[in-house]
């Protein structure tokens, strides 16, 4: 609003605060915001106290006081509608629409936003930060086209109102949605722009927010010592505004890089940080991404349990996030974290025969197997999931039975065979912490039961054993059979299919006959 249209006193001291907002100063600009109140009041200019009213309810918003500050934002409302002026009330309406949204309502933000645009009129500066505000909503609500709509009429309005501010907002959102769809050359353009705006307005905290989402672009393009840079001045930023969200993703982006440029230690302690700073600050989105990267270095680090733990915390946070309305591409990022999932558990059934060279490769197959079985049974995809995973780590358990047993060439003992059996059930035990978003446990358990009574380790019958379990343990006899082993060569195809025959009534009809027409239908590939 032009300075013109206040008394100079309070015009002065609500353009002084604003510098210092701007500058980081927050403690002076508070100050300053408070004294613009006070003389506007005192000179009863109320267009004035309308907005430094509303200048120090997003300042003390930013500054955790969230209920002082939207009790201000309403003043400034009220003030500027008994005054009449539909401008200032739409500023406090696009305001209020903003602290809603952070509140995580979406649907209530956007309905202020757009009541606040009909009241815009002819405002241009105004309708550029309304229109990036519902650019934000549409984005939210995964429609990306319209997003990209609203912030391209946002960056026109501003730059037909000559706002230097609202036309960097405009190219740093750009550059988000220009990341979101993986275009990093474009993304960087606009970031790169939306820089040099905030510099020469002296504006910190945009000019973080440029750095912080710039180092996506830097991580994504490989451009770690960049990317380590632009990290560390954003972090340096925000920690003077006390921008602990913000904070929280600069130390999420710091132990990314130090993670693929091969420093552990550094990187475990950034992304433990990250983890914190989130979940002090109530940032769900925060902590489940930087749970999903420390997950990916536990990974690396052969850490498998703890990576697990993470990712399903992480996937617990989205799919929260979800519910609420919160974040428009959950599917894609529960659909990554599930990729991961699979990544650390074919890598840890892996690892446990990476020592046998007979059993090497027999998780990989049994999986195979296994999820034609499922889909030959017509079970749906996130059962074939539950199959696949179970399969995985159905032989976890076998890290605590003895080299010399598994690899023993003649016939097992009764002791020998006694201890072989409880592999079972040491894998519920490795697993005793970790809560999966898929019910395994049951298939690690049970996958050696059979229907006639004679497995283990419970001696269950028939429909007792899950379906899943049932489809694990006969590919995974199907499998040892076809294999070589220390105390006996593979058998051929034919022959194990005719010592299968023989214990059909291990599992249900059903399972048998699908196993059966799995095999053959995927002995090809496999082999």
């Amino acid at each position: 609003m032009a300075s013109n249209a206040f008394p100079q006193s309070a015009t002065r001291v609500l353009h002084d605060a604003r510098d210092d907002e701007r500058a980081g100063r927050i403690a002076l600009a508070i100050e300053k915001y408070r004294a613009a109140i006070d003389a506007a009041v005192s000179d009863t200019d109320v267009p004035t106290q309308a907005e430094a009213l509303r200048r120090l309810s997003v300042v003390m918003h930013r500054q955790h006081e969230r209920g002082v500050g939207r009790e201000l934002c309403l003043q400034s409302f009220e003030v500027s509608s008994a005054l009449g002026d539909s401008t200032l009330a739409a500023e406090a309406l696009n305001t209020l629409g903003c602290f809603e949204l952070e509140a995580g309502e979406p649907g209530g933000a956007g309905d202020l936003f757009r009541r606040a645009l009909a009241m815009a009129r002819n405002t241009p500066a105004l309708i550029g930060r309304i229109e990036q505000n519902l650019g934000i909503i549409a984005n939210i609500r995964g429609d990306l086209d319209a997003a990209l709509e609203h912030y391209q009429n946002s960056l026109a309005a501003s730059t037909l109102a000559r706002d230097d501010s609202g036309c960097a907002i405009a190219h740093h959102n750009l550059g988000m949605i220009s990341a979101d769809q993986q275009n990093w050359e474009l993304a960087d353009r606009y970031f790169d722009s939306s820089l040099r705006l905030a510099d020469s307005l002296g504006d910190v905290r945009l000019r973080g927010l440029c750095l912080l989402n710039r180092t996506e672009v830097f991580i994504a393009r490989q451009r770690f010592e960049e990317a380590r840079l632009s990290a560390e001045d954003a972090l340096r930023m925000f920690d003077e505004l006390d921008a602990r969200a913000q904070k929280a993703d600069a130390y999420k982006f710091l132990g990314v890089v130090y993670r693929e440029t091969s420093r552990p230690v550094l990187a475990e302690a950034r992304l433990k940080s990250a983890i914190e700073l989130a979940r002090e600050c109530g940032s769900l989105l925060g902590e489940a991404e930087a749970s999903r990267e420390l997950a990916k270095l536990h990974q690396l680090m052969g850490r498998n349990q703890e990576a697990l733990l993470l990712l399903n915390s992480a996937r617990a946070l989205f799919v929260h996030l979800d519910a609420r309305g919160d974040l428009s591409d959950v599917t894609r990022k529960v659909a990554d974290l599930e990729g991961t999932f699979l990544m650390i558990v074919r890598d840890w059934g892996q690892s446990i025969e990476s020592a046998d060279s007979y059993t090497f490769g027999h998780c990989e197959r049994v999986a195979t197997y296994a999820v034609a079985v499922a889909r030959a049974l017509g079970l749906g995809e996130e059962e074939q999931t539950t199959v696949r995973i179970g399969a995985y780590l159905h032989d976890v358990g076998k890290v605590r039975i003895p080299h010399e047993i598994l690899n023993k060439p003649g016939k097992l003992t009764r002791e020998e065979r006694e201890l072989m059996e409880r592999h079972t059930l040491y894998g519920i035990e490795l697993l005793e912490g970790v809560e999966f978003p898929w019910d395994i446990k049951p298939l690690i358990r049970w996958h050696h039961e059979k229907c006639d009574g004679t497995g283990y380790p419970d001696r269950l019958r028939d429909d007792a054993i899950p379906i899943a379990a049932q489809i694990i343990g006969i590919v995974d006899v199907y499998d040892a059979l076809t294999s070589t082993r220390s105390y006996r060569a593979a058998m051929s195809v034919e022959d194990a299919i005719v010592e299968l025959k023989k214990c059909s009534s291990w599992w249900r009809e059903d399972v048998f006959e699908a196993a059966l027409g799995a095999i053959n239908g995927t002995l090809t590939a496999v082999l």
